[in-house]
């Protein structure tokens, strides 16, 4: 019971439930909505929903009365175009064939994976129907949808009869008449629309891969990830809006002067009178005849005539008026506006919107379309106006003989946003168009002053008719005073005005719309497409005022194209294809003529544009900077070539193309994905394809020009064969086997004059790669390189930004060991090369855990073979000899280091412009360049402490001793010594200088500069060792100041500190605790001298310092306790002050609050007066 239930829902849902003897007619509608529109006014609502395989697109049924017939009608749907155009198989991908030959090349219509559910949908319904209509859109694109579905049902069910149904609305009587007349397909019109789409394709796609492949090389920054477009209807539009701004922009305003009279008929009433001449563009002539006005101002009425005037009403809407009115007045996209159309028409509520008529036909029932309207509350009582007067449209001029003027069908409420505002514009011109024109009365007043002439208009509003319907029109009135002729008056002013001519205005919407037609740039349907494209593009934008302006890269594309002399971006090509697209729909021309023609045209435009590319980079580089040189010739070798044969291992097209040593041989298209090659031996000095075909197997021929002596004697030294294998001399002369795998067909080593493949020379880059992919002109393809693990090696490209972008090189096909070759070496110079990957970002020696992205070796150096085997590294095998090309001091400085790949090998490195003696030493620069490894260089004598002989390196860091030499300890960081000496001091100066900034870098590099006191120093720090000599690098006083320190490492230091440029008398005591020279970022340290007698609370000398800080005490001398913070007595005193009043012992500490204590350590009981603060004012201590 349950399964017979299940049965039913699922017949219910998916299956016609129509008895097996009824006659089955499948209709089908361009869209769903149509679809469900037109089934429920045929049906009254009576219509059953089934679904069909596409989810968006269902299936209604319902019975109903037709050819004579009483039939089960079955109404479907389609999304538009059912079928596509393409080219056929691997020539839809860009890299599979030169650009040019897109113009010949084989095209197909077919479903794509997105409609395969609709089509079997129909393929499914058509196999039990008896008949097929359809209910397409009445314009060009709706025939050719319709041809489209005719095409799927008879490929199942061939001899269907099939029907046309033709209407302009979705409304009883309409749908009525069409099923009454229902007419065969029109041919010619869809006819018209494939040569049109065939045209746009190969035009398209050849223009496109050709700007997007060359333009993304010239100008990788710009350009490296955008699609540029091109279009035989987008282009000419983009050049409407291109020469408007040019005018703009070379528009020189020109002054020119007029004169203006007022006159106060009294206190309210004012007239303005404006001169017959309107402007004058020489000055003195306007002078002389505005002072004879001023000179005898006196004015005389000479005419006052009225006459009526009339301001015309709309004419009915077609597409092209709506989409201008609906950007002028509603300030909407023409895009959007015909969505907002469609979705209107196929909900019934309008009539269709595609439409070339602005003529009502005489049987169409306007007074019931105007009652239907007279409900709304806000226009509802003018349309009940029009009824009693009947409505009277004013026509226009233009028909399609195919649909009405765009107009309302029923009335509605329920809409919202722009979909209302719309509405509510058809509906107000559709009233308006059926009302009345507004009356008025005009006056014109003519008077005479000197003989110059002036008038001054008035209006007065009869009847605004239309007008009250319509606002998006306005026409206000003008009241001007009575005037009699013979009248004379004084003027109350007279006035010489000065103006200036201003250029064009830029194009709106509604201008490009209005131009685009005029032109024949696309249709109506097609021009809001057209528009949003080359907006997409970013070829156009749109400025504050709504109004366009080219891109940069618009602006280049035009400028580079015009350049050529095709004037590209003129309309007279695309329109004389829209000419003959609308013969072919009259039956005037044949769609093959047409479609041969302008093929050829722009085939011979396509060569011109190849030819003189470089117009089009001199153009754009004004706008998007200087472009990268790519040679013309290589460009055309490229996109002009002409194929030979196809490949056998993947069926694309093989191209006879040119080695870099000069050499000839055929590659395939599909590289490096398929690397099947036929090499020619150097032997054949010349070679070129044929335009003849070989009559066998329709490969193009070959012409060869040989060496003399290098062939049999039977072939001619100038000889055109056929290389696919018919030519069985040829094949063996030139020793081509075809039954070997074609990657394998290279000349031999005696054919290549003795050389040997690992000395052939490799072909250079090409010049244009489709979206980053390997180029087709790659010549290496079948030269195999075996990576390490003893297979083919693949070729790869550098893509990042650096000195070898654009540069190949050989690396493992499989990424398991670590082979790297550069191609552009010759074998010889790389045998011990091959392997490691290119060096990554940081070290000196790439292996190894060396830094990110610095030292000397960075960012991948070149490579070159060892010179000599007198080098070894540390494995016991030969060093390779590299070269450092990241930019830095070493910059293509030449290196040795281990040859095995990396993590297998040992650490060596050695410069090579020094001598043997630095041994096996391997120092790891941190990433950002660090220091600068040399070797010792005969200063055998430099020890570190751990025993064993320094290493001398360069400090690279920016700052003061950038360029200085210093050793260090040579051992890794982790077992470094600390060891440090400046290397341009002797071994005297240098004693105990084991300086360090932690891991062996030294720290005085960031805040001191330092160096020793020198063998005749006596400073001792408290350790008893010899103090080292810095400098002060921090910004601020002390600057460049030299002073003592410890030379211990920090942790060890006793904090010893004495400025060198005061005596030792003055800096005894001076273990300042001021952090190695911190002292000079508050005060400024210097001893009282050896005759002062001022003491510490702890009974010593104190010191003099300075104080540095912003304040009202900066620059004051003060004495504080001389020994570190952690043993300081806090003793202070001002040295401006008497010793009595001064010498109170205070203790300071290096805070804002001040603690006064006397020597026992008590507050003292005599107080000194209070100071006052220089920065607040209120009393305190200074801080």
């Amino acid at each position: 019971m349950i399964r017979n239930f299940v049965g039913i829902l699922i017949r219910r849902k998916y299956c016609s439930y129509a008895s097996a003897d009824m006659v089955k007619v499948l209709n089908v509608a361009e869209k769903n909505d149509a679809a469900k529109t037109i089934a429920n006014v045929i049906s009254r609502g009576s219509a059953k929903k089934r679904e069909g395989f596409s989810k968006f697109n269902k299936i209604y049924e319902f019975n109903y009365n037709i050819l004579n017939k009483n039939c089960l009608m079955m109404m479907t749907s389609v999304s538009g175009h059912l079928l596509e155009m393409d080219f056929v198989g691997q020539y839809n991908k860009w890299y599979s064939c030169s650009p040019l030959s897109l113009f010949d090349l084989p095209i197909e219509k077919k479903c794509p994976d997105k409609f395969a559910d609709i089509k079997r949908t129909l393929e499914r319904e058509v196999r039990q129907s008896q008949y097929l209509i359809i209910w397409t859109d009445c314009d060009r694109e709706g025939e050719n949808i319709g041809h489209e579905v005719i095409q799927v049902c008879k490929a199942v069910n061939p001899n269907i009869p099939v029907y046309r149904a033709r209407f302009s609305e979705i409304t009883p009587q309409a749908v009525a008449r069409a099923c009454s007349n229902l007419v065969p397909p029109d041919q010619r019109t869809s006819d018209a629309v494939d040569v049109r789409q065939e045209l746009d394709l190969r035009i398209g796609a050849a223009f496109t891969r050709f700007q997007t492949m060359r333009l993304q090389k010239i100008f990788p920054e710009a350009l490296a990830d955008k699609l540029i477009s091109y279009g035989s209807c987008q282009f000419p539009t983009l050049g409407f809006v291109v020469e408007r701004y040019k005018q703009v922009q070379a528009f020189i305003p020109e002054p020119f002067w007029k004169i203006k009279v007022t006159h106060m008929f009294d206190e309210e009433t004012k007239c303005e009178f404006s001169w017959k001449r309107n402007r004058l563009f020489d000055h003195n002539a306007c002078l002389i005849l505005y002072e004879q006005c001023v000179e005898n101002p006196q004015a005389t009425v000479m005419e006052v005539k009225c006459k009526p005037k009339s301001k015309w009403r709309p004419t009915p809407l077609d597409t092209v008026e709506m989409e201008k009115l609906a950007s002028r007045k509603l300030r909407l996209s023409a895009k959007e506006t015909m969505r907002i159309a469609e979705n209107l028409y196929t909900k019934g509520f309008i009539s269709y919107p595609r439409t070339e008529t602005n003529i009502f036909p005489k049987d169409l029932d306007l007074a019931a379309l105007v009652q239907e309207q007279s409900r709304d509350p806000n226009w509802g009582g003018f349309a009940s106006g029009i009824l009693q007067d009947r409505p009277n449209p004013r026509n226009g001029n233009k028909s399609d003989q195919a649909h009405p003027p765009i107009h309302p069908i029923k009335y509605t409420a329920t809409l919202q946003g722009n979909d209302a505002r719309l509405y509510e514009f058809i509906v107000r011109h559709f009233l308006a168009t059926c009302s009345k024109d507004a009356q008025g009365q005009e006056t014109t007043v003519t008077i005479n002053i000197a003989d110059e002439m002036f008038t001054a208009q008035g209006l007065m509003i009869i009847a605004r008719n239309y007008l009250d319907v319509y606002p998006y029109d306005r026409w206000n009135a003008k009241t001007i005073p009575v005037y009699q002729e013979g009248d004379s008056f004084q003027p109350n002013s007279i006035d010489m005005l000065f103006s200036e001519t201003s250029p064009p205005p830029l194009l709106t919407e509604a201008d490009l719309i209005a131009l685009m037609e005029k032109h024949g740039i696309g249709t109506d349907a097609t021009h809001a497409e057209h528009i949003e494209t080359i907006k997409t593009r970013m070829y156009i934008g749109v400025n504050n005022d709504g109004r366009f302006v080219p891109g940069q890269l618009g602006m280049g594309l035009v400028e580079g194209y015009d350049a050529m002399g095709y004037e590209m971006s003129k309309p007279h090509l695309r329109s004389e294809l829209e000419a003959d697209l609308k013969r072919i729909c009259e039956g005037k021309k044949d769609k093959n003529v047409v479609l041969t023609q302008q093929v050829a045209k722009y085939r011979d435009v396509f060569k011109v544009a190849c030819e003189q590319a470089l117009k089009i980079d001199q153009a754009l580089s004004q706008y998007l900077g200087e472009a990268k040189e790519i040679p013309v010739g290589e460009e055309l070798e490229r996109l002009s070539v002409v194929p030979v044969k196809k490949c056998s291992n993947c069926g694309l097209e093989m191209t006879l193309k040119t080695k870099k040593s000069g050499g000839f041989y055929i590659g395939c298209q599909g590289y490096p994905s398929c690397r099947s090659a036929i090499w020619f031996p150097d032997f054949v000095l010349d070679a070129s394809v044929s335009d003849v075909k070989c009559e066998t197997c329709q490969a193009h021929l070959v012409n060869f020009k040989f060496k003399m002596g290098s062939v049999p004697p039977m072939l001619p030294l100038e000889y055109a064969g056929c290389v696919a294998g018919c030519d069985e001399l040829l094949a063996e002369s030139l020793q081509i086997n075809h039954s070997a795998p074609p990657s394998s067909q290279r000349p031999t080593q005696q054919m290549m004059g003795g050389h040997t493949r690992q000395e052939s020379q490799r072909v250079p880059l090409v010049t244009v790669q489709p979206f980053n992919r390997q180029t087709d002109n790659q010549e290496s393809a079948g030269q195999e390189v075996v990576c390490n693990c003893g297979t083919s090696a693949l070729l790869l490209t550098v893509k990042k930004d650096g000195p070898n972008q654009g540069r190949q090189f050989y690396k493992c096909g499989g990424s398991v060991c670590n082979f790297f070759l550069w191609a552009d070496e010759s074998q010889n110079n790389t045998l011990n090369n091959s392997r490691g990957p290119p060096g990554g970002g940081g070290g000196v020696n790439s292996r190894g855990p060396s830094g990110g992205g610095g030292g000397v070796r960075g960012g991948g150096g070149d490579r070159f073979q060892n010179p000599g085997p007198e080098v070894t590294c540390n494995c016991g095998g030969p060093a390779r000899l590299l070269r450092v090309t990241k930019e830095g001091p070493n910059k293509d400085r030449e290196f040795y280091s281990c040859s095995l790949p990396r993590g297998q090998g040992c650490d060596f490195f050695q410069w090579a412009d020094a001598t043997d003696e630095n041994g096996d030493r391997s120092f790891r620069g941190g990433g950002g360049g660090g220091q600068q490894g040399i070797t010792n260089k005969g200063n055998q004598e430099v020890m570190c402490n751990c025993g064993t002989q320094a290493k001398l390196l360069t400090v690279n860091k920016e700052g003061p001793n950038k360029g200085r030499t210093f050793y260090a300890c040579a051992n890794p960081r982790d077992q470094s010594c600390n060891f440090f000496q400046w290397g341009d001091v002797t071994n005297d100066e240098n004693r105990g200088g084991n300086l360090s900034g932690g891991a062996g870098v030294p720290f005085v590099l960031s805040r001191y500069q330092g160096t020793h006191s020198g063998g005749d120093s006596d400073v001792m720090c408290n350790c008893g060792n010899p103090a080292k000599m810095l400098t002060v690098n921090k910004d601020g006083p002390n600057k460049g100041r030299t002073f003592y320190a410890c030379a211990n490492p920090r942790e060890q230091s006793c904090n010893f500190f004495q400025w060198g440029d005061v005596t030792n008398d003055e800096n005894s005591g001076g273990q300042f605790g001021g952090g190695g020279g911190g002292g000079g970022s508050r005060y400024q340290g210097t001893q009282s001298g050896g005759d002062s007698d001022v003491m510490c609370n702890c009974g010593n000398p104190a010191k003099m310092l300075m104080v540095n800080k912003e304040g009202p005490n900066k620059g004051r001398t003060f004495y504080a306790c001389a020994n570190p913070r952690d043993q300081s007595c806090k003793f202070f005193q001002w040295a401006d002050e008497s010793s009595s009043g001064g010498n109170t012992n205070t203790g300071v500490s290096k805070k804002r609050t001040l603690s006064m204590l006397d020597s026992s350590g008590v507050t003292p009981t005599k107080k000194r007066a209070a100071r006052k603060c220089g920065l607040c004012g209120e009393e305190g201590e200074p801080s």
